[in-house]
């Protein structure tokens, strides 16, 4: 019985994270063919699927959706403007300005920002572990930037700038709502996120003022992007985490990366050479890495 629950929750968990990147290889389809912009993808996404999520939520829990804004108004706010919005913001840029799968990726080197926060957040010094995966991060990221020629940038400026950024709101995205998530759950919280973000992002830039053709590609990629890529990834993803916790779990998902890397070039014929492989490999070590302090530190 054990071993099916933990069968069950592997295949949820990968399954999340494959729908998130053929999620974002959605979005580069949509940007790089349909001409749309993050300023429009976004905020309708975040909106949409806040929204859906939220009467979920309803359904489930009824009148206690509300009672975040009762005692942590200020904290779910800060989450929906500066967590969720922002997290999704930069990754869809980074995404328009090279593909899915370097996005993704260099999205990965948040977990490290995070460690290296900790850190300092304790007054402690890293672990070999944990200074092993700052190493990879740079070396990845360097081999992604310059393939390993430090005078030849071959990943776009745009491109490096966005999905560092995106690094660094998603590790924001990831320590902000801890205690939110502890009181009210994760479906809730990004829910609400979710919702606050596209509003917040919809009143910045203003969607419906940008001219975009809507045929039947773009209502079926965006359809994709909040459906799939976001309800139904989550809804698995977050059993998944029931079923094997969220230490295993998050291993698991990190096929993201991979699966938005294989989506771009099957689909899109993105061009991945060793080097970007290398630096891919890199950065996805520093997840097992930091997992693997997190047993020794539980022992």
């Amino acid at each position: 019985m054990e071993q099916k629950r933990a069968l069950r929750g592997m295949i949820l968990t990968l399954a999340g994270g494959t729908m998130w990147g053929f999620s974002g290889t959605c979005g580069q389809f949509l940007m790089q063919t349909k001409a749309l912009t993050s300023d429009w993808l976004v905020p309708i996404r975040l909106f949409t699927a806040g929204f859906l999520l939220l009467v979920i939520c309803w359904l489930k829990e009824g009148k206690r959706v509300m009672y975040i804004w009762k005692q942590d108004a200020a904290g779910i706010l800060i989450f929906g403007v500066c967590g969720m919005s922002m997290c999704q913001y930069t990754y869809f840029t980074a995404i328009g300005a090279s593909n899915a799968g370097t996005a993704t990726v260099l999205q990965y080197v948040g977990p490290v920002l995070i460690m290296i926060y900790l850190s300092l957040k304790k007054r402690c010094l890293p672990g070999s572990n944990e200074l092993l995966a700052i190493g990879l991060a740079v070396t990845g990221t360097f081999l992604l930037a310059t393939h390993g020629n430090p005078g030849t940038m071959v990943l776009s400026e745009k491109a490096l700038f966005w999905g560092i950024l995106s690094a660094f709101a998603l590790a924001v995205y990831t320590v902000q709502p801890g205690s939110l998530l502890e009181t009210y759950g994760s479906a809730v919280v990004t829910a609400w996120g979710m919702l606050i973000g596209g509003v917040m992002l919809g009143i910045l830039f203003r969607p419906w003022s940008i001219p975009v053709i809507v045929d039947a590609e773009v209502v079926t990629g965006m359809a994709v992007i909040i459906l799939v890529g976001t309800i139904l990834a989550f809804s698995c993803y977050m059993e998944g985490i029931r079923c094997v916790g969220p230490k295993k779990g998050s291993l698991y998902a990190s096929v993201e990366p991979v699966s938005a890397t294989v989506f771009s070039v099957l689909w899109m014929h993105a061009g991945f050479g060793v080097m970007d492989f290398l630096g891919f490999v890199c950065i996805i070590s520093t997840v097992f890495l930091l997992a693997m302090d997190k047993r020794e530190d539980k022992r």
